[in-house]
Parts: structure tokens; sequence; C-alpha cells
């Protein structure tokens, strides 16, 4: 994997740009805005996404998708969950053949309920074993900051895996590789939701307790709904699980926890969305996907459904709490 493509030029898709620009790699950004683009060529810089981040040489960018994927050995998807379908059916017949095709997106989607390498397999018309995923505690500016961190790597087939482990390594950036597809998927749709629990009890006030429980629990019911479609139940104990679940519950970086404090506070999801720059976290459209899912398979998904009907139902953050704490004694 010599140049790569990465489709998506927001806060993450830059910093995993960076990452494989760090490790040697040729690597051209697409931006959906030419004057992202041309910050990236002409300054280094993206400073809508992340301001202060000097970009390496390596690592250019252009508003042409058909730029960004010529010549590709690796084809990198960074744009949201519920957008990948549309997006990459417009790339689909520029797609370079036989080539790795990863995503970085952490959602289900919305009506299909499908795992984002189901979709990348379905749209671009390739076997599951050619698309990766990569999952773990990726906070992007602590990553681009470059402090010390580690990934998952999953993919069917296990040489594809450490072709990409091998392309993204560098002094701040390892990454483990991990055949556990459906695992390391669920484990990063599933902490958005818990994080937006989180972050609602940070907003009502409430303590580091309360944030355990809900990591916790959080883990478990993320688990059991992954275990119902056929992951590995150890891949919730490492990085894609606890490790991502972690970083997203507690840091004042991660998008989901932060919108979540707004609607502990009291404020609408319009009010939420709007103090976060008029971006909705992808725990919000998530919780909706998971949900269903766990309707499907006839997995229980307490904490899931509460921030669903939070988000979608009105159900406030007091009523949520009463509820949850409520629930029937069981055996852990």
């Amino acid at each position: 994997m010599r140049r790569v493509a990465v489709l998506g030029a927001g806060s993450w898709g830059t910093t995993f740009a960076k990452v494989m620009a760090d490790a040697g790699r040729d690597v051209r950004l697409w931006a959906r805005r030419p004057e992202v683009a041309a910050a990236v060529n002409e300054r280094h810089a993206n400073p809508d996404y992340l301001p202060g981040v000097a970009l390496p040489a390596l690592l250019t960018a252009t508003a042409d998708p058909a730029e960004a994927l010529d010549g590709a050995d690796a084809v990198v998807f960074a744009v949201p969950s519920q957008t990948l379908r549309a997006n990459l059916a417009s790339w689909r017949d520029l797609l370079p053949p036989g080539r790795t095709l990863v995503s970085l997106a952490k959602g289900v989607e919305l009506g299909t309920l499908l795992r984002m390498s189901e979709v990348i397999a379905e749209v671009a018309g390739v076997p599951a074993e050619q698309v990766a995923v990569v999952s773990g505690p990726n906070l992007a500016r602590e990553i681009a900051a470059e402090e010390p961190t580690a990934t998952v790597i999953a993919c069917a087939d296990h040489d594809r895996a450490v072709a990409l482990q091998q392309a993204c390594t560098t002094g701040y950036f390892r990454s483990y590789t991990n055949t556990d597809v459906i695992g390391c998927e669920l484990g990063g749709a599933g902490k958005n939701v818990i994080a937006l629990a989180c972050g609602i009890a940070a907003g009502m006030g409430l303590g580091d307790n309360t944030r355990a429980s809900l990591i916790t629990r959080g883990l478990a019911e993320t688990a059991r709904l992954g275990t119902a479609l056929g992951a590995d139940p150890l891949t919730f104990a490492g990085l894609a699980g606890l490790g991502d679940l972690v970083a997203t519950c507690s840091s004042p970086l991660s998008r989901n926890r932060t919108f979540g404090e707004h609607l502990g506070r009291g404020e609408s999801l319009a009010q939420a969305e709007a103090a976060n720059h008029g971006q909705v976290a992808e725990g919000v459209k998530s919780c909706k996907s998971i949900c269903a899912l766990g309707d499907r398979l006839g997995v229980e998904l307490p904490i899931a459904d509460a921030v669903r009907r939070v988000c979608h139902e009105g159900l406030s953050a007091a009523e949520m709490g009463k509820e949850l704490i409520s629930r029937a004694p069981r055996p852990e």
C-alpha cells in the first residue's frame, strides 16, 4: 500500500490521512469543499477541522474524487455512517478493482440495519473479505497531536489486515489485527450511544459512579448484541470494545459525550445540535438502528433504548435516570 485515497476531510479522515502519510504513504485526501482541499495543499493545514495541526508534505488534497482514487492501492472511507451509501454510490465506478476498502465510520445504517462494512460490500459489489474496518480509542485531536494510541484493524482476510497495519504504523499510532469484523464494528457503533448516556448523566451533574455503571452495563448490552450477530465476546474486552468505550464516554473531545451533556442540561435536540456547530453526533441516529437491531434479534438494550427515547420521543433526562435505576433486580 504505497498510495492511499482517503475520502472525507473531517477531523478523523484528515487525522487518519496524516497517520498514513507519517507512515510514509503517498496520501490523497478528498474534500467535499474545494477551499478545504486548497488549505491542505497550500498551507498544509485543515483549519476547519484540525486547527493548529501541521499536515505532512506527503498528504495532498483534491475536491475531485476521480483524482483522489486514481492509482490508489487502498481506499479509506471517512464520511458519516448515514451518508456512506449515497457517497459510495457516486464513487463506485471510480474505485480501483481488487483494492482494500477501509471503513472509518462507526454506526449501523438506518432502515437496512447493516454495518458499515456490509454497506461497502453491497454498494461497491465486492466480497466481504476485501473490506477492512478501523476501530478503537481514536479521538482525532489527540492522534493529530501525535499522542500515543492503539487501534484495531479488522478484516476477514488476515493478510489484508496485516498489510494495512504495516501501512499505518508510526511512532505514535500502534495497530493490532483482528478477523472479528462484526465485533469491532458493533463495539464502535454501540459506544457512541453509551457515550450519549454518559454525557446526559454528566449534564445532570452526576459523577464517576454513574459513569462507570453506564460504561460497564453499556458494554454488557453491546456485547450481547454483538454476540447475537456472531461476534467473538472477547472482542468487546479489547480496544474496539472497552478501549473505545472508555475514551468516548470519558473525554470532553468526544462529540457524543458533549452532545449528551447538552441533553442532560435539559436542552432540546436542536439546541444541542446548534451547540455542536450544526453537527449531529453519530449516536443520535445510530441509537434508532441499534435498538431496531436489538428488537430484530430479541436482545434487550435498556441503555440504548433510553437514549433513543430521550433523543426521539421526548423522554427527559431525569425520567431516563429514574427508569434505568428502577429496573427489576437481576443477576449480573
